[in-house]
């Protein structure tokens, strides 16, 4: 039921694959988008009067088409124009400020940097400058061997400060070409942390931003992730009923939390074991929120598919919306793999190949 005519704007959407407008009131002329002008004539069929230079519809009147560019042409120019003169202010504007920065020499670039950096610790009750220093001695430049663990877009580290305090550091990937392939997961987990506040929430310390090194400060979980954990013979064993109780009531307190305590809410998009993080009480914490989104309650929230293996809705996946399920279902299958000991896929597949199982005629209603 839409009327109108079909926005000039679409002439813009170079990513736009395909369109099919049919059995509506729309009028007027057709964009000149090449996915319009390759369309078929179904696409277009039981509609007002929609008119355009492509194969499937008439040609529109001439002085419809006419007055309809004449009129947009003042504002398109009126438009490009202030747009490069604004473009060019600001290009000088940042080409006289590179040369003023860096003319300066390197010692006194690095101080300027550790002094703007400082203004961030100092609100996590940190001294920048010593905790950066502390930082690349603690791990040694960021040697592998005091990495405890390596995700997508970082790698982690354990440092132990002068102060005694340990914190885990968490390194993002930067590509040989000094691109930063992290930006949209580094802001979105400052972005999510430094406005949750609550006990099974990883907690955020500090900040540094920098073309050479740029890290998150967390508090340091002993135990580490519930994935690494529950494979563990030893550490499994511990982990008795309570335990393992408590470990699923903190992370439902923390998705509670993000999903009605936050306003907009919170969605995680990646709860699975390997983000679970335990401290020697194993009291559990989430983390890793780099690919988390806020959910805008004015919008329909489409976004691509994103989150780990096996923890993701099938249907949420191929509609590609985002919903507060995408996080209840991933934590249902956690469940399941906190009391079975094993991810349920796992259990799954032990089935169909392992004799010793089927011997037993252990079923799936009976785990």
């Amino acid at each position: 039921m839409l009327t109108g005519s079909i926005p000039h704007s679409f002439e813009d959407m170079t990513s736009l694959s395909s369109i099919d407008v049919s059995y509506n009131q729309l009028e007027g002329p057709v964009p000149e988008n090449i996915n319009f002008k390759d369309a078929l004539a179904t696409q277009f069929e039981h509609n007002k009067g929609l008119c355009g230079n492509i194969t499937a519809l008439q040609r529109c009147a001439f002085s419809n088409m006419d007055n309809s560019v004449t009129n947009r042409r003042p504002k398109t120019v009126k438009i490009v124009l202030t747009s490069m003169g604004g473009a060019l202010s600001l290009l000088f504007a940042i080409i006289g400020l590179y040369f003023v920065c860096y003319k300066r020499k390197i010692d006194t670039e690095l101080q300027t940097t550790e002094l703007l950096t400082d203004e961030l610790f100092r609100i996590w009750e940190f001294d920048g400058r010593n905790v950066y220093a502390d930082i690349i001695e603690a791990t040694e430049g960021f040697d592998d061997k005091h990495c405890i663990g390596v995700g997508g877009y970082g790698s982690v580290y354990k440092a132990i400060l002068s102060t005694g305090q340990v914190v885990a550091v968490k390194k993002f990937h930067c590509r040989e070409d000094g691109e930063h392939l992290y930006l949209k997961s580094f802001s979105a987990e400052i972005h999510a942390l430094t406005e949750l506040r609550h006990r099974n929430i990883v907690k955020l310390y500090g900040i540094r931003s920098h073309v050479r090194h740029s890290f998150l400060i967390y508090e340091y979980l002993e135990r580490g992730s519930l994935a690494k954990l529950l494979r563990n013979v030893e550490e499994a064993a511990n982990l008795d009923w309570i335990k393992r109780i408590n470990i699923i009531k903190s992370v439902a307190s923390a998705l509670s939390y993000m999903h009605h305590g936050c306003s907009p809410p919170l969605i995680h998009r990646d709860i699975s074991s390997k983000n679970i993080l335990l401290n020697s009480e194993y009291d559990a914490c989430v983390a890793d929120f780099g690919i988390a989104r806020v959910l805008d309650l004015n919008s329909s929230n489409w976004t691509n598919p994103a989150g780990t293996y096996g923890y993701l809705a099938p249907e949420l996946a191929y509609t590609m919306k985002l919903t507060k399920k995408c996080n209840v279902y991933s934590f249902g299958v956690l469940g399941l793999e906190v009391i079975m000991g094993s991810h349920p896929g796992d259990f799954i597949t032990s089935l169909a190949t392992s004799s010793s199982t089927c011997e037993a005629n252990i079923l799936l209603v009976d785990m």
